[in-house]
């Protein structure tokens, strides 16, 4: 897989993954702005912040497998990731991913919140071509306030 293709998948993971801010624990909903970089080692150059803002509904929140995927096309780009190990201890969110299909992929994921911001990380195995590709995303986020919906 060419660094290209990689950094488009990584950015459709990771655009699903923060997703998972939506996901019940100590965050509030309301509209998000989050930022976003990715590293992947042996990548020739450093891919440029991705930056989203979100609408962060209460039914969103509800259910954390709706919170993956959500990625540039919104939910369902990415049908075939499920979450689990889902856990709030404090303010801190954790879980693990699993995704089947074209490109396969594992990973675990863990943000803190303080009050309206948080902070993550995003780990990530893919498999393609029979090697495993690693790549860390990590995460800032803050509420900016209510959702104009």
């Amino acid at each position: 897989m060419t660094f290209v293709r990689a950094g488009a998948v990584a950015a459709v993971v990771a655009s699903s993954a923060v997703a998972l801010a939506q996901t019940p624990g100590p965050r509030r909903d309301g509209r998000w702005e989050v930022n976003m970089q990715i590293e992947m080692p042996g990548m020739p150059q450093r891919m440029p912040p991705i930056a989203t803002t979100q609408c962060i509904t209460k039914e969103d929140a509800a259910d954390p497998q709706k919170s993956l995927p959500q990625g540039p096309g919104g939910r369902g780009t990415m049908p075939d990731c499920k979450v689990s190990d889902y856990k709030t201890t404090g303010s801190k969110v954790s879980w693990s991913m699993k995704c089947e299909g074209e490109t396969p992929m594992t990973g675990t994921g863990e943000f803190v919140y303080e009050g309206d911001a948080y902070t993550g990380t995003l780990k990530i195995a893919m498999e393609r071509g029979g090697q495993s590709m690693p790549m860390t995303m990590t995460y800032t986020g803050k509420r900016l306030g209510d959702c104009n919906k």
